[in-house]
C-alpha cells in the first residue's frame, strides 16, 4: 500500500477498458474501500480490500478528502477503474449528489457536494447509494441472497438499515430511498427517533437504545453479556429483537420475500439475534407460510456494503442515467455470478 502522501489532491483515477470497479463504505467509525473485477460472464473477483479509521470528528472536508486518496490508493495497487460507488450513512439527493442528512456523522455535512467532489477528484463516473441499499445489493447478487428473486437486507447496528430486491431489482426510487425497514412505525407514541419521528424500530432496536438500557459501551460488549446470561443484557437484547421482529414481519408480510439477510455489527455479535428472530417473526408475519422464507445471516463481511457499492456503479452503467435511480428491471442489470476472493 503506498503511503497516503505520495498522492496529491489533482490526481485522478485513471480508466481503462478492464471492467474494474471502485467500491466505498463510509461509516462512522471506519471506511472500507474495495476493487472488483467484473467479467464478460459476470463473474466478480475482489481484487483488493481494506478497511481505515474514518476519524468522523475531523468534519466532512477531511472525511471526504482521506476517503478520496485511500481509494487513490487501492487504485494505484490494483489497477485502473472505469467507474466508482460510493455507500453513505444516511440520505442524499439523488439529482445533485448532495447530503442531506448523515444521522451518525457529527460535522456540518448537509449540503456537501459529495459526488461532486469525488467525480472531479477521480475523474470517473461516481454514484453514490445509501450503505444499507448497497449491502443488500451485494448480498442478493453475491451472498446469502444469491439466487433468490426477492431478498430483503436488513442491518443491525448504531442504526437499523434496509434494502429490498424485488422480482430481482433493487428498488430505489427516484430519491434513493426505499426500504428504510429500520424507519417503519413499531410503537405508537415511542420514543424520538434520530429521522425525526417516533417509534421507529431504529430508535427501539438500534445500538443506542440498547446502549442506554444496559449502560454497556458498544454492541459486542452487550451481545457478549447477553451470551453470558446476563439478566439485564438478556432483557435488552430481547426488547429490541421483539421491535426489530414487528419491523421485518411487516416486510414479510408486504413483499413475501424468499430471504431475509441480516448483518451489521449487532449480527455479527451475536448468534442469539437471528435464532430469536426467526421464532418472532414466524409468529407476527402469520399470513406467510414460515417455510416460504428463511432469515439468514450475511455472508459476505463486513465489506459488503463497499462491493455493493461498486455493483451498484455497474448497474447503473449497465442502462440507467446516474441522476435517474428509478428500479432497474432485471433484464437491464449485469448480471453477476459468483465473488472469487
Amino acid at each position: 500500500m503506498s503511503n497516503l502522501s505520495s498522492r496529491t489532491r489533482g490526481d485522478a483515477l485513471p480508466t481503462s477498458a478492464r471492467h474494474l470497479r471502485l467500491g466505498v463504505d463510509l461509516g462512522a467509525t471506519r471506511i472500507k474501500v474495495v476493487v472488483v473485477e467484473i467479467d464478460a460472464s459476470g463473474e466478480v473477483a475482489l481484487r483488493f480490500s481494506a478497511q481505515y479509521p474514518t476519524a468522523a470528528d475531523e468534519g466532512p472536508s477531511a472525511v471526504a478528502e482521506r476517503l478520496a486518496r485511500y481509494a487513490l490508493d487501492a487504485v494505484a495497487e490494483v489497477g485502473r477503474v472505469v467507474g466508482a460507488g460510493v455507500g453513505i450513512p444516511g440520505l442524499y439527493r439523488a439529482s445533485s449528489g448532495e447530503i442531506e442528512f448523515l444521522p451518525n456523522m457529527p460535522g456540518a455535512w448537509r449540503g456537501f457536494r459529495l459526488r461532486e467532489y469525488l467525480t472531479t477528484l477521480w475523474r470517473v463516473p461516481v454514484v453514490l447509494i445509501n450503505d444499507a441499499r448497497a449491502f443488500t445489493l451485494a448480498e442478493a447478487r453475491l451472498g446469502a441472497g444469491k439466487g433468490h428473486q426477492t431478498v430483503v437486507g436488513v442491518t443491525v447496528g448504531t442504526g437499523i438499515g434496509g434494502g429490498l430486491v424485488v422480482d430481482g431489482r433493487l428498488l430505489m426510487g427516484s430519491d434513493g430511498r426505499r426500504g428504510e425497514v429500520g424507519h417503519q412505525i413499531v410503537e405508537v407514541d415511542g420514543p424520538l427517533c434520530t429521522c425525526g419521528g417516533f417509534g421507529c424500530v431504529e430508535a427501539l432496536a438500534g445500538s443506542l437504545a440498547l446502549m442506554r438500557a444496559t449502560g454497556l459501551a458498544s454492541l459486542d460488549e452487550i451481545y457478549a453479556a447477553a451470551e453470558r446470561g446476563e439478566k439485564e443484557a438478556r432483557a435488552a437484547v430481547a426488547r429490541a429483537a421483539k421491535y426489530l421482529a414487528a419491523g421485518i414481519a411487516n416486510v414479510v408480510t408486504l413483499l413475501r420475500p424468499e430471504r431475509v439477510v441480516i448483518g451489521g455489527g449487532a449480527a455479527s455479535a451475536s448468534r442469539l439475534l437471528i435464532a430469536s428472530l426467526r421464532d418472532m417473526v414466524a409468529r407476527r408475519a402469520a399470513l406467510v407460510d414460515a417455510e416460504t422464507y428463511e432469515i439468514v445471516a450475511a455472508e459476505l463481511g463486513p465489506v459488503a456494503g463497499a462491493i455493493g457499492a461498486a455493483l451498484w456503479s455497474a448497474e447503473i452503467d449497465s442502462g440507467m442515467c446516474m441522476d435517474d435511480v428509478n428500479d432497474i428491471p432485471v433484464s437491464n442489470v449485469t448480471r453477476f455470478g459468483t465473488l472469487k476472493r
